[in-house]
């Protein structure tokens, strides 16, 4: 049988990627919209302060 028919007959199954590879690799990229400036606006663009602003309601909204 070919992949498809497997596939079809079978179903599919989404798993989560392993921890060994994934992890590792996400951990060494490193761009300037996770530092905290960026996040929080610090760095004085309209958007991220917007945006930081929109997080800081949103977290303050149940307290």
């Amino acid at each position: 049988m070919d992949a498809l028919e497997i596939a079809m007959q079978g179903g599919i199954t989404f798993r989560k990627a392993s921890a060994g590879n994934a992890a590792g690799e996400a951990d060494k990229l490193r761009t300037k919209a996770k530092k905290k400036g960026y996040v929080t606006g610090a760095h004085g663009s309209a958007s991220a302060m917007k945006k930081a602003d929109i997080r800081r309601r949103r977290a303050n909204r149940h307290k």
